[in-house]
């Protein structure tokens, strides 16, 4: 399939292009947003092809060397993953923050925009002038439509990438969070923390099923390692332990300035780690 480019109700530009789904929306000048959509739909059509052609090295697990690559959405997936090369993880952890966040810089670097938002199926990167801000919802578990906790990220914040991760989600999971939404100073940084806090957020159990990732996808980068497939109930001291061992990664990854804060959700538990002022940009709804 050719990428497709069209426009939504309210001004948003929608890409597409096979597992590439972008939803884009831009505050500006009318010109400013013409000339910043214009570009972005240029350069779309490239980026599958460009990835596709490095995944032998984008889906290989990252090691003690680390992966020469030139392409600059590569290059920032590389980046995200790199600090947690001490566990498992390859460079695909971070794919789709790295598209969101790439568009994005293309877009503000050809027009001054005051407002930016790139949304790559929740993986979402952000710009935002002097004196503007956004707000967004949390969603914990797509089977019931509700928002669960609300983003606010003001211009002064660091705050310029959100992702969400879990089993119930479009990527292969290792643990057990119905989702594990992380706010970053990039989109590329959130997704690969989301994946390795909702990799934490774990606890044996005979209601949790897991099948060699190879089984679920043929093309996953996983390999043979055992997926979450399916969550049956659990007992409420279960759900709390395993909430709690996503919560001390979190934790972890605050302290080294990887995260500024993450909302953790497991059927009727949350969690949240972060800046717990009143001022906090996540708070639970």
């Amino acid at each position: 399939m050719s990428a497709q480019a069209s426009l939504l109700p309210g001004n948003r530009l929608h890409l597409n292009h096979g597992p590439i789904d972008l939803v884009i929306a831009a505050d500006g000048e009318a010109a400013d947003v013409r000339r910043a959509y214009h570009v972005a739909a240029a350069m779309f059509p490239n980026i599958l092809p460009e990835l596709v052609a490095k995944l032998a090295i984008l889906r290989a697990p990252i090691g003690d060397l680390r992966p020469i690559v030139m392409d600059p959405i590569a290059r920032r997936m590389v980046d995200a993953v790199w600090p947690y090369r001490d566990a498992f993880i390859t460079p695909m952890a971070a794919v789709a923050g790295a598209v969101a966040e790439h568009v994005l810089s293309v877009m503000v670097e050809v027009a001054p925009l005051r407002r930016a938002i790139v949304n790559n199926g929740g993986d979402i990167a952000i710009h935002l002038a002097q004196g503007q801000s956004v707000r967004a919802g949390v969603v914990g578990d797509l089977s019931l439509p509700r928002m669960d906790a609300t983003i606010e990220i003001a211009g002064a914040s660091l705050v310029r990438g959100i992702a969400t991760s879990g089993w119930r989600g479009r990527s292969q999971s290792l643990g057990i969070a119905d989702a594990v939404t992380v706010l970053a100073r990039s989109a590329s940084m959130a997704d690969a923390a989301a994946t390795m806090i909702a990799n934490a957020v774990d606890v044996d159990d005979p209601a949790i099923h897991r099948l060699p990732a190879r089984a679920v996808r043929d093309d996953s980068d996983l390999g043979d390692l055992p997926v979450t497939v399916a969550v049956g109930l659990l007992p409420s001291q279960n759900v709390e332990q395993a909430l709690e061992n996503g919560a001390r990664r979190a934790a972890e990854l605050s302290a080294r300035g990887l995260i500024e804060a993450a909302y953790l959700q497991l059927q009727d538990q949350v969690r949240v780690v972060g800046d717990a002022r009143p001022s906090a940009p996540l708070r639970v709804a």
